[in-house]
């Protein structure tokens, strides 16, 4: 496309479409971007994202401290409100830290955005984790523990949209088609968890667990995950059932 054909097509487009276009261009990989960078991932032709790069940076969307924009305060300010923030994390995060003292190991807390899972926090402690996504990152529901502790509960619906929306293979391990993962979810409300072998991420398990809501509806899930070799379903289960049991009783009473 032309920078000419380009401009027409973003001509319509208002204020906050733009603004969209330039924050959905950043991601857990593209933190920081040039403006050649910024303009390529946003679609938009070089004077249009300049001008309104440079109007988020005055309304603190962004920041440019040297030549490269990034993410602004004032997005993290925002973001703190949200109630996704505010009240799930809040309630949830001292269980967190217990299961992260006793598994030593990474804990995440996940919610279903669309067909995927977006990791609400992580706790990694003195064992980072680099493959896993950080806060704020989206993952795969299909192949994880959170989001198979999430669907197990869910309505057929919700199972449906991420078995249609595709089964990318992540390892050899993952399920890719609507059998093997249905085949997963039935099993999860039996014993109280999910797991996750090496399906994700070579070398990393996981085992989750669903955090329900005042009306019983499943609203996130919190997991544990690490080396194969330390994390194990018959291990670690029954403790992450019972985290989640009582971030769920948490949540309930502040709501």
């Amino acid at each position: 496309m032309s920078p000419a054909e380009r401009d027409r097509a973003t001509g319509g487009m208002g204020g906050l479409d733009r603004a969209a276009a330039i924050l959905g261009a950043f991601d857990a990989t593209h933190r920081e971007l040039t403006l050649a960078a910024l303009v390529s991932r946003c679609g938009m032709p070089r004077s249009t994202t300049h001008r309104t790069a440079e109007r988020m940076i005055r309304l603190g969307w962004l920041d440019k401290p040297r030549d490269r924009y990034r993410i602004g305060n004032r997005l993290f300010e925002i973001s703190s409100l949200a109630p996704i923030r505010h009240e799930l994390r809040e309630a949830v995060l001292p269980f967190l830290q217990d299961l992260h003292n006793a598994a030593k190991t990474t804990v995440q807390l996940g919610v279903l955005d669309g067909t995927r899972i977006l990791v609400v926090e992580k706790i990694t402690g003195h064992r980072p984790m680099p493959m896993l996504s950080q806060a704020g990152g989206m993952i795969p529901a299909h192949c994880s523990a959170l989001g198979r502790a999430i669907l197990a509960y869910s309505e057929p619906a919700i199972i449906d949209a991420v078995i249609a929306a595709g089964l990318p293979q992540r390892t050899p391990r993952t399920p890719t088609t609507a059998v093997a993962v249905l085949r997963e979810l039935t099993a999860v409300p039996d014993r109280g968890w999910a797991v996750d072998r090496e399906e994700g991420n070579i070398g990393v398990s996981c085992v989750a667990a669903p955090i329900f809501g005042p009306l019983g509806d499943v609203v996130a899930a919190l997991s544990v995950t690490g080396p194969t070799g330390l994390v194990r379903g018959d291990r670690l289960g029954p403790a992450v059932r019972m985290a989640a049991a009582a971030a769920s009783r948490a949540y309930s009473t502040r709501r």
